[in-house]
């Protein structure tokens, strides 16, 4: 599974971070989706090798604009660029309404149809063949969702030991056999798959995180997460100054929360443009205060780093 980052400031776009947006697929699909649509994605989206004729899925957090404004012009581009498919957009009841008033008052026709997903319906609908995906209600000024993505199947490979203690030398019927088909031998035998698969491997899963000012709502999901991408607004100084109106997480309650979770990468984004990588406050202070609460794999995000998660699990960044 792979995923990359479009946008990573809080609020406002600065001169280093855009607003948030994320692209992610599993390793190798001919398809990708969007988790999240601030204003300026499609610029993004421009820089980087991703295509708006292959996104098939946009999931929506919440209806805040630095998660959502950008969504409309995207949609606008990809029917100028002669998009056919459909595309399923996903979120909160209001982004309905909201890409409805935008398309009739601007006169905005698509040649493609979008599918809309209310969030809350998400368990009844597949936007996508290839990930199970799961919504989770977060705490925010508004109503907020993560969205949990984790593999449908999961390949088995096959016990080579155990075939060649058989005295099935290497060749067709092992492909065959990793296929999960069941094969006849020359000598009379019959070869059944499952007798000569290995336990599947776990499944993955990615959890991608909204505004939220308590991230211990996600301790349980993210259990059996291999990667939790999480806001870390603040840092704690910074909010208790803030005070709990805007309810964002700090850098150390989101790690405290990936500790208690056990969950082994935690990827902080959705930064406040205080923190620059110079002058009073840096992004090494969040770092730094992250580290002291959490344990694991621990990654600050920048816009269009592209990570890789590996099928042993191992988080690791590209680019």
């Amino acid at each position: 599974m792979e995923f990359q980052f479009l946008g990573t400031g809080a609020g406002m776009p600065s001169k280093a971070r855009n607003v948030s947006g994320l692209a992610l697929r599993t390793h190798g699909a001919p398809h990708w989706s969007l988790v999240d649509c601030g204003e300026g994605t499609q610029h993004q989206i421009l820089r980087s090798a991703w295509s708006l004729h292959t996104l098939r899925a946009v999931f929506i957090t919440h209806m805040h604009g630095d998660h959502c404004y950008g969504l409309p012009g995207l949609l606008a581009s990809a029917g100028m660029q002669n998009r056919s498919a459909p595309l399923f957009v996903v979120g909160p009841a209001p982004l309905r309404a909201f890409l409805q008033g935008v398309m009739a008052t601007s006169e905005l026709g698509l040649p493609f149809p979008v599918e809309f997903v209310e969030v809350g319906c998400l368990h009844g609908a597949d936007p996508l063949p290839d990930l199970r995906v799961h919504a989770i209600a977060l705490s925010h000024r508004v109503p907020c969702w993560a969205y949990a993505f984790t593999e449908r199947s999961v390949e088995r490979r096959i016990d080579t030991e155990r075939l060649r203690a058989a005295g099935v030398a290497p060749g067709t019927a092992w492909g065959r056999l990793q296929h999960g088909e069941d094969v006849a031998l020359d000598d009379g035998r019959v070869l059944h798959a499952d007798d000569f698969l290995l336990a599947p491997r776990k499944a993955r899963k990615i959890i991608v995180g909204g505004d939220n000012d308590r991230p211990q709502l996600l301790v349980e999901e993210a259990r059996t997460a291999e990667v939790l991408i999480h806001e870390a607004t603040y840092t704690e100084d910074v909010l208790h100054k803030v005070g709990p109106g805007p309810q964002h997480s700090s850098a150390r309650m989101t790690a405290a929360a990936g500790q208690a979770a056990g969950v082994p990468n935690l990827v902080l984004t959705h930064f406040s443009p205080r923190y620059q990588d110079s002058g009073p406050l840096t992004i090494g202070a969040v770092e730094a205060e992250a580290r002291m609460a959490y344990g694991g794999h621990l990654f600050l995000a920048r816009d269009f780093d592209r990570y890789l998660l590996d099928r042993d699990g191992r988080l690791s960044l590209q680019s």
